[in-house]
């Protein structure tokens, strides 16, 4: 087991079954003892935040914090982000994490498990269907495409034109193109004869093969099985709990006829005998860690989903099951916490806060850059000579990390540039002298070697540049900074160097189409809107069908021509379909199916484009024939003037802005 090399939080002890931690400064300080308490515990650390926004955060601090430490990964279990008893399912991203998270979990010896309050409360499949239910594909491999396919499906996979989320499987002459639950990237399986010659990742959007591959584990393609015997539990226990009129219901004529109802999650307790927790996943040696308030947001969250339950228990075309049977009770989930050590966090009204054990953390204070009427940087000059530690300042990104040095520069800071946060945290014995941190030293010797140690230490310019790691910046995309007692360091983050700028969160970014025209959910169309095809044209949206293809039901969108000519297009490829952004919506235009009306203006808006292209290219061309002139963005003056905005930019903002400003810095 790998030593830690820094002070161990406290643990509990023989014959003890808690610890009580009074709640560090920030929550990027909880992670960091996290980190160390994983370092010292034998088993795994599971953390429980009290909301999926905590959850993120730690993962997000931990990762930062651990590294690419190999001993100590970081397991997220996600929430569905759905609420209670919502009528659509979980993004597939989210499903695939899960699965992944609970296949990988039994076999976690020592790490960090973060799960939300809410999802720990969560039953979920048993052991068995998730472990039992996966099955490998390796090169040279036997394969028959119709045996798969069965397989595929009786694993919950769903069978579409084209693989895009995780969960998909399209088979296309001797072609297997899947996307495994759990994986990062889709795969593409091809056959030489009867057996699996190659196996390779390729993006979904462009189609074009990444690298190669000998082996894969297929993960079950949901949370729920799809096979007939399980479907067939499902839909006898519905028959025999609930006296409805079955022939109403779309749920049980939906699971009748082969499809997953959207929403079907929330009925999982009726395909299994007997359902799990995320206790029956891990190790028995696991140590929970329960963060601030996660008592008031378990009593919270069994409210909410009691009324939800109350609210819409009436529902004679939907039954619903009831929250003891989809959570655990917060009285049953105390009491499955009390069989083993935990620790507890205890924020300032927490009943133990007295007795809890202080960590030997402390807050930093805010040292602006730049302020009305004081010398740049004054504040973080103070800190660094008064301070006797090591400080870093953590950057959210390089871009950001080139800013705060030109703006540091600017006022005579000179920081060490480091790889990572870890490169700064492992350096515990910089070369003796330290920095100038004892101006204020009462002994007269102090003085004189810290005076000497000064003079070292500054430029001719009068800049600071402190040696040994002393005083650094890297790149730790860190929520807040805190400062700790042993080792004694110092991480700044810029909550501290720019206290008025929004916080930028970190988000999941997507490329595709103009946002506005996208259609994300089937329930943003209304019967007889205008709506735009790729392929086909302007048609009027009549409604959602339930057709077979190839033996398989399967739901698709019914869309409107001219003639009345009718397209059926599969729930799957709901990224073919935009919204119609004419002038009018009642005058809009019905294409021909096929006809020549939509090709031609396609063909006339292609070349539209090509004359602009060609003028936008002898436009630049001239421009890159003659210097312009470069302004030079003074950083010092521009990072505290964006620090004022009261807003929080957008990530297409963000861009536009840095855009604008390289193109203010160049000569063409």
């Amino acid at each position: 087991m790998k030593k830690s090399t820094f002070p161990a939080p406290p643990l509990p002890r023989s014959g003890h079954l808690r610890t009580w931690w009074r709640a560090p400064a920030s929550p990027t300080a909880l992670a960091w003892f996290v980190a160390r308490a994983a370092e010292a515990h034998s088993g795994p650390v599971v953390v429980v935040a009290r909301d999926t926004q905590g959850a993120h955060q730690l993962e997000s601090d931990l990762h930062t914090l651990l590294g690419n430490d190999g001993e100590l990964p970081v397991f997220p279990f996600p929430d569905w982000e759905t609420l209670a008893y919502d009528r659509f399912s979980p993004h597939p991203d989210i499903i695939s994490q899960r699965l992944a998270a609970l296949h990988a979990l039994p076999g976690l010896k020592r790490g960090v498990v973060v799960v939300p309050v809410q999802t720990l409360m969560q039953r979920l499949p048993p052991l068995r269907y998730v472990v039992g239910g996966s099955f490998d594909l390796k090169v040279g491999q036997v394969l028959d495409f119709d045996q798969e396919k069965r397989r595929l499906e009786a694993a919950s996979y769903r069978n579409v034109p084209q693989v895009l989320d995780p969960g998909d499987f399209a088979i296309r002459g001797g072609l297997l193109d899947v996307f495994p639950m759990g994986a990062n990237a889709p795969l593409r399986i091809e056959l030489l004869d009867d057996s699996i010659d190659s196996i390779r990742a390729f993006d979904p959007e462009s189609q074009r093969s990444l690298e190669k591959i000998d082996a894969v584990k297929m993960l079950p393609g949901r949370e729920i099985p799809l096979d007939d015997l399980s479907v067939q539990r499902a839909l006898d226990a519905l028959r025999e709990r609930f006296d409805v009129d079955m022939r109403r219901s779309s749920l049980y004529q939906d699971l009748k006829a082969g499809i997953a109802p959207a929403g079907v999650e929330y009925y999982l307790p009726l395909f299994f005998e007997q359902t799990a927790t995320l206790f029956d996943y891990l190790d028995p040696g696991a140590l929970p860690l329960i963060t601030e308030g996660v008592t008031e947001a378990t009593e919270s969250f069994w409210a909410q989903t009691s009324n939800r339950y109350e609210q819409r228990r009436h529902d004679l075309e939907r039954p619903l099951l009831p929250p003891e049977e989809l959570y655990l009770p917060p009285d049953a989930l105390r009491e499955r916490l009390n069989r083993t050590a935990r620790i507890e966090v205890c924020g300032p009204d927490h009943p133990r806060r007295e007795e809890a054990q202080a960590l030997g953390d402390q807050p930093v204070p805010v040292l602006p850059l730049a302020a009305k009427d004081v010398e740049p940087a004054a504040a973080v000059k103070s800190f660094l000579s008064s301070y006797t530690g090591r400080v870093l300042v953590a950057a959210d990104s390089p871009g950001r990390r080139e800013a705060l040095m030109e703006v540091m520069q600017a006022a005579g800071l000179m920081p060490e540039v480091l790889g990572s946060v870890t490169d700064f945290i492992s350096d515990r014995h910089p070369r003796e002298g330290g920095d100038p941190a004892t101006f204020a030293s009462d002994d007269e010797n102090a003085k004189a070697r810290t005076k000497s140690l000064g003079s070292r230490l500054r430029g001719n310019d009068g800049s600071i540049d402190i040696v040994g790691s002393r005083f650094a910046i890297a790149v730790a995309p860190l929520e807040d900074g805190f400062a700790l007692d042993d080792p004694q360091i110092a991480i700044l983050t810029e909550r501290q160097l720019f206290p008025e700028r929004a916080t930028q969160p970190h988000r999941r970014r997507r490329t595709g189409r103009e946002p506005e025209a996208i259609i994300r959910d089937l329930g943003e169309l209304s019967e007889g809107a205008p709506i735009v095809h790729e392929d086909h044209g302007v048609g009027r949206y009549r409604g959602l069908v339930v057709l077979e293809a190839g033996g398989t039901p399967g739901e698709y969108l019914e869309i409107e021509y001219a003639k009345g000519d009718r397209l059926y297009v599969p729930v799957a490829q709901l990224h073919l379909i935009s919204r119609y952004s004419g002038a009018s919506v009642e005058t809009a235009p019905l294409h021909s199916l096929g006809g020549e009306a939509w090709t031609k203006a396609k063909r006339k808006a292609a070349e539209k484009v090509r004359d602009v292209a060609a003028e936008l290219l002898e436009i630049q061309a001239r421009r890159q024939a003659r210097a312009g002139l470069a302004l030079h963005l003074d950083r010092a003056m521009y990072e505290p003037f964006a620090a004022g905005f009261p807003f929080e930019e957008t990530p297409d903002q963000h861009h536009a802005i840095e855009a604008v400003i390289r193109d203010l810095a160049s000569s063409q």
